[in-house]
């Protein structure tokens, strides 16, 4: 256990996982001070009275004062301020470090720009056959310092590439990239290999690397070595998607082990998914009886391409967790519909580049419709059959009177929710609640 007494540390950001922070340091004796740039942070009426506490933006002589800043993931760390403290040899971590640190039991670390809740989610059902304590958090779900106690024999994360920024000492047990693909671009101003950067620190010291052979992006900087696993949506591969009979399996090194028509959760997205969960849970000796067991039970994510309602032969699914142009590309290719395909985009489309989804709309069978701050840029994609809105649920009123038996929904906006919603799960608890009223 490290030893922080005498430390003056400052938490910058509250919430969940800041006071995870604050609890984490009292229990050690330290008494943190805290900043927001908010006036009003979620969680503050659970700051204990004793924290001392700046809101409303950075205090510059408090993040002198500190030997050892720990920040959150929302706030970049190319902010003048952090790069000053930090040019003055000031430590600045993140709560994954922190809890890196404390972690006595093996860790299995997931990253990519689409899939990795999923993907963390199956990990978890497939342990679960196990009987083995396992604990799940990071960038879903509970904190990561919210683990420690009580102690688990095995840790799952869900690692982003803002955490992974400020996470130094990881060494998982099994590491995975999904996959790489714009996104965050207004954080990472040098382009996607800045990105990517940031993507590639969770191989650092990592035991077994699970890469997506499809995508070079995800192989470590030095190429696929020895520590390397592969997998693939063709044959080929450590682990690899087949077609047999009109039919999808997942095999691994060359054996069929499952098809995917037993799987609870559809499209080729998540079949490449459950071929990287397979892969992690055999990196860290899980039997395979309970991992395939795990598969056929898992039930996909809330706001993943998830069917809420359906009713007089019309389709509506939510998929407002996808938050990038390759989330909505895949959600689209996913898409089986026999009438036309209503799809909402929208939102804050964080700087990306839009036009690989251009040949996906020239169909006559698909209408696009577009809201929120980014709606202009989105709608230029498609010059013939698109509608423009300011809100959600504007769009949703016009496609309810223009649906159709045979016709699909799809709610896959490409864009961060935060321009109009708290988060992308109100998004989608929107589009949910209005489906089943105009559907």
């Amino acid at each position: 256990m490290t030893d922080y007494r005498g430390e003056q540390v400052l938490i910058i950001g509250l919430g969940l996982t800041g006071l995870s922070c604050i609890d984490f340091f009292r229990r050690r004796g330290v008494t943190p001070r805290v900043m927001d740039t908010r006036f009003t942070p979620p969680g503050l009426e659970k700051l204990p009275a004793e924290i001392p506490r700046y809101l409303g933006e950075l205090n510059k002589q408090w993040l002198f004062d500190a030997t050892l800043i720990i920040t959150s993931p929302g706030i970049p760390l190319s902010h003048p301020d952090l790069t000053a403290a930090a040019a003055a040899g000031i430590a600045i971590i993140g709560d994954i470090e922190l809890f890196i640190r404390e972690a006595k039991a093996p860790i299995v670390a997931i990253t990519g720009s689409n899939g990795k809740s999923t993907v963390t989610r199956m990990v978890q059902e497939m342990i679960a056959r196990t009987n083995r304590q396992v604990g799940v958090g990071g960038n879903i779900g509970l904190p990561a310092l919210m683990l420690l106690h009580p102690p688990r024999e095995l840790y799952v994360l869900e690692l982003s590439s803002f955490q992974l920024e400020t996470t130094h000492s990881l060494k998982a047990a099994a590491a995975t990239i999904l996959n790489i693909s714009e996104d965050h671009m207004n954080r990472y101003p040098f382009g996607l290999q800045q990105y990517r950067e940031a993507k590639l620190g969770i191989y650092d010291n990592a035991e077994i690397c699970v890469v997506n052979t499809d995508d070079a992006l995800t192989l470590p900087t030095g190429g696929y070595d020895m520590r390397c696993i592969g997998f693939s949506c063709s044959e080929g591969s450590d682990y690899s998607l087949s077609q047999r009979e009109e039919q999808t399996w997942l095999m691994a090194q060359e054996k069929v082990l499952l098809n995917c028509a037993e799987m609870g959760v559809v499209g080729r997205h998540n079949y490449v998914n459950a071929l990287a969960a397979l892969a992690l849970t055999d990196a860290i000796g899980i039997d395979r009886t309970a991992s395939l067991a795990g598969l056929r039970q898992f039930r996909g994510l809330t706001h993943r391409f998830e069917l809420i309602h359906e009713r007089y032969g019309v389709r509506w699914i939510n998929d407002s967790k996808a938050t990038n142009v390759s989330s909505t590309a895949a959600a689209i290719n996913a898409t089986k519909v026999v009438g036309t395909l209503h799809l909402l985009m929208g939102g804050d489309g964080k700087s990306a580049d839009f036009t690989p989804l251009k040949s996906w709309l020239q169909s006559e069978k698909v209408q696009l419709y577009c809201f929120g701050q980014d709606r202009k840029k989105l709608s230029s994609l498609c010059s013939n059959n698109t509608t423009c809105t300011e809100k959600l649920e504007h769009a949703m009123q016009i496609i309810a009177s223009r649906v159709k038996r045979g016709d699909l929904v799809l709610l896959s906006p490409g864009c961060a929710s935060l321009d109009q919603f708290a988060n992308f799960e109100m998004r989608g608890e929107m589009f949910t609640r209005l489906a089943r009223e105009l559907g």
